[in-house]
């Protein structure tokens, strides 16, 4: 399968959260082979860049000169281009091989660290003059340009003034004005366009720059046009940033490979909730615990903030003459009522990933407290106005014995069905549950 091949001309991360490590997790997750040739060696963790080795620029040209005497490339990045000789060096081969290319102007690291020294500014336009796309942060965008950035206008004199050192376009990113509405502005063609996304999160986040100018030299490679390109990568970086990972005690590296995690985790959780359904309905004694509105099954992914990461049945599982029936299959948000139940009880425990609704009787309910499973409930009629009943009441019954329960029940109110919903950390779990309870009772 031929690919495209995208090079990356950038420093290293000895702690892995930029620079040449991040493009190359980049460009795998978006699915372009990745080459790199290092300009300088960092001594870095995330709470700063204790030290930093140069390569000399003839072995920076010379790892350029090797790749391109091989590989089929048209795009490339650059990232951490510490002084004016590896720009010009850069630049040189830039234009000799006429590579399409992204430039992340990177000056100083996430932790504050500098990374370009005081000459290479002046050096940097002969890298533009023949560059694809600058990207520069509002700092950035500010020494380049001249002009004090405080606002979306603001970017859009500073892009100008950039746009003048010779790139196609330019891309300010506007997350350093730290706004609720991060937004980014391009400028191409001698027109303006605006990107903009609810801010994620408040805490510095450690390879966001990087992974954004990889990802755009990616999906250019891909063949996307300019604005689509700035689009999805920063629908990329966005997920990125949200399953940002837990590690280290300084800044806080995103997480490149979220996309893949989550599409793996929701191909599983699909899996194991078609699984759980299909036990059920093959136990003829499930037929007496499925309610007058049908049951539904669900199982949220990790860290799951809304329904849409909470995959369920389209339909239900209902009662026939026939016994219990299927209707519908796994698919995310397939179910709003049972999976405000699991996104709830994941606040208190992230353990707690399923869930399920069963029909209400005396005899249910005490063949749950026979079972010895610990038990909750919450009143209909003390529910608050404008809350949504699945939250509140799970709420409500979590409170009451200090944590999840695996049963949490109610007796219903005019016009609502009485119910029973049993918890558990898996499909197949709650599934096997439902049964020992339908065995109890006969």
């Amino acid at each position: 399968m031929r690919v495209p091949c995208v090079l990356t001309i950038a420093g290293s991360d000895s702690g892995g959260g930029a620079g040449i490590q991040a493009d190359m997790k980049t460009f795998a997750a978006l699915g372009v082979h990745g080459l790199c040739a290092i300009t300088a060696v960092t001594a870095q963790n995330t709470k700063g860049v204790a030290a930093v080795m140069e390569l000399p620029p003839e072995f920076i040209a010379k790892q350029i000169d090797t790749l391109m005497d091989d590989f089929e490339v048209k795009f490339a990045k650059t990232g951490m281009l510490s002084s004016a000789d590896i720009i010009r060096v850069v630049a040189d081969r830039v234009k000799k091989y006429r590579l399409r290319v992204v430039v992340d102007p990177i000056m100083v690291s996430a932790s504050g660290s500098p990374l370009m020294r005081a000459d290479a500014l002046s050096a940097i336009g002969e890298l533009l003059a023949c560059t694809e796309l600058v990207t520069p942060n509002v700092h950035e965008a500010e020494k380049l340009s001249g002009v004090r950035i405080r606002s979306v206008e603001d970017m859009k004199r500073a892009a100008r003034k950039i746009a003048e050192l010779g790139p196609k376009a330019v891309l300010i990113k506007g997350g350093h004005l730290m706004k609720k509405t991060v937004t980014d502005v391009l400028y191409f063609k001698e027109r303006f366009e605006e990107f903009s996304s609810p801010r994620i999160t408040e805490e510095t986040t450690h390879g966001t720059g990087c992974s954004l100018s990889s990802a755009i030299a990616a999906e250019l490679a891909k063949g996307a046009a300019l604005n689509m390109a700035i689009r999805n990568a920063r629908d990329f970086v966005g997920q990125a940033i949200r399953w940002r990972l837990k590690v280290g005690h300084g800044v806080v590296p995103i997480n490149q490979m979220a996309g893949i995690f989550r599409e793996v985790e929701t191909a599983r959780a699909i899996g194991e909730v078609w699984r759980a359904a299909q036990m059920l309905v093959r136990n003829p004694k499930f037929v007496s615990l499925i309610p007058e509105v049908g049951s539904n099954i669900v199982m949220a992914l990790p860290e799951a903030g809304s329904i849409q990461e909470v995959v369920g049945l389209s339909g239900r599982i209902v009662r026939t003459s026939h016994g219990a029936v299927i209707t519908g299959f796994p698919e995310l948000g397939g179910s709003e009522h049972v999976a405000n139940i699991v996104l709830t009880a994941l606040r208190y425990d992230p353990k707690i990933r399923s869930a399920m609704n069963i029909k209400y009787s005396s005899s249910v309910l005490r063949a749950c407290k026979d079972l010895g499973l610990t038990i909750s409930s919450f009143d209909r009629a003390r529910e608050p106005r404008g809350v949504k009943t699945m939250e509140w009441g799970t709420a409500q019954a979590i409170k009451k014995v200090g944590r999840v329960p695996q049963v949490i029940f109610d007796t219903g109110c005019p016009g609502k069905e009485a119910m029973i919903r049993l918890l558990g950390a898996t499909p197949g779990e709650v599934a096997s549950l439902a049964l020992r309870v339908a065995e109890r009772i006969g």
